[in-house]
């Protein structure tokens, strides 16, 4: 694969095996609430980890258009494992594009050959996920030492790496947040926190202490000015792979809710097909999985197209678009799930036993809107109309 922004997605056959091994182990992962380590092995070996490295450094050198459509493909393997690699490529995207040259070098070759997983520490007791802000803070001690909490990091207990969001000094404002990166040997890590939740339990989002010391290089973007990095970054990635990951997990059921229903019909009690009611449940949620394709698809096209010629994502209209687009996909995807369940009735849509895994995806999916909190965005929404007065519509 070439090094440009939107480039060819890996070989289809290669995929597929993908999806097929985040499958087989999908069922054991949440039923164990486990950390998929099978599946992220074969993401690694399989380069996918590489997936946004350019190809200078040995990576495929995809763009944002692979990483929602590899999102998609995964998330109706196993959505743990899809939400663990996008928050991987999440965090890779911060060290391609904000990293100093020296981090790059040395850690890019190493994410490309799948020798590096990278997790993200951005919560902190009495903050939750407000992402701008810091509570611990940056000590000079012969580098830059890290006594960090946080209470929810995933694949935090199995990360090579992790970027770490901290106040810059012990006399910065709370706001004044600083992006590091530390190496998991370069750090004491010590789990004080269960990952006991409803769904996505194969995420084993645990809460961590991280200490140690890192270079002065490790430092991502400017000291103090984490705000750039993440509304040119962090915030648009997050939201595109995300969106990617509820709406595959929601649209791959449905396929199988679909499949299974015109091969059934009435002959084993199955709903008709043939009746309106029946219909009419089927295009609402499709109607919900075509809006969130849609809005995925056009949002991404938006991110590439200014990131390409150069331009500011924190932009008012831009930030609202993205922030539609997890509100949007969160909920939707979601309702479509709860509709799925009432279509498919009490044995197959909320059975444990079930041969769809309808009830697992209803579980995961009403995580969304809980993975920062919708309730931030729409008020945040609310707040940046004001300021696109034009009304700037995708």
């Amino acid at each position: 694969m070439t090094r440009k922004e939107e480039g060819p997605v890996p070989n289809s056959d290669d995929v597929a095996e993908a999806v097929a091994v985040l499958s087989a182990h999908a069922a054991d992962v949440d039923a164990r609430s486990r950390f998929p380590a099978e599946s992220l092995a074969h993401l690694r070996r399989r380069g996918y980890l590489g997936l946004l490295v350019p190809a200078e450094y040995g990576g495929m050198g995809a763009g944002l258009t692979e990483l929602t459509a590899l999102a998609q493909r995964f998330a109706g393997g196993c959505l743990s494992t899809a939400m663990i690699w996008a928050m991987h490529c999440q965090q890779t995207d911060l060290v391609v594009r904000h990293a100093t040259p020296q981090l790059r070098a040395r850690l890019l070759p190493r994410i490309a050959a799948g020798d590096a997983y990278l997790a993200s520490v951005t919560t902190e007791s009495g903050k939750g996920g407000h992402l701008l802000s810091a509570h611990d803070a940056l000590a000079e001690a012969d580098g830059l030492a890290l006594d960090r909490e946080a209470p929810v990091v995933t694949g935090g207990m199995h990360a090579d790496g992790f970027l770490i969001t901290v106040r810059d000094g012990p006399d910065a404002a709370q706001h004044e947040v600083t992006l590091v990166y530390a190496d998991s040997g370069d750090l004491k890590i010590e789990q004080i926190a269960a990952w006991q939740t409803m769904g996505m339990r194969g995420t084993h989002s645990v809460g961590v202490r991280l200490t140690g010391k890192v270079a002065p290089d490790c430092v991502v973007g400017e000291r103090g000015k984490f705000r750039q990095v993440a509304a040119d970054s962090m915030v648009p990635v997050g939201h595109l792979a995300w969106s990617a990951c509820w709406l595959g997990a929601a649209r791959a059921v449905f396929g199988q809710l679909v499949r299974r229903m015109t091969a059934r019909g009435q002959k084993a009690g199955g709903p008709d097909t043939a009746s309106p009611l029946v219909q009419e449940r089927v295009a609402r949620i499709r109607l919900d999985l075509e809006l969130v394709s849609a809005y995925l698809g056009k949002v991404t096209e938006e991110v590439s197209q200014i990131r390409a010629r150069g331009g500011r994502l924190d932009l008012p209209a831009v930030q609202i678009h993205l922030n539609t687009l997890k509100l949007a996909a969160s909920e939707l995807t979601f309702r479509a799930a709860d509709r799925m369940v009432q279509l498919a009735g009490l044995a197959t849509g909320y059975g444990t036993a079930s041969p769809l895994p309808l009830e697992r995806t209803f579980r995961d999916l009403r995580s969304a809107a809980l993975n920062y909190s919708n309730d931030r965005l729409w008020t945040a929404n609310g707040t940046l109309s004001w300021a696109d007065r034009a009304v700037t519509l995708l």
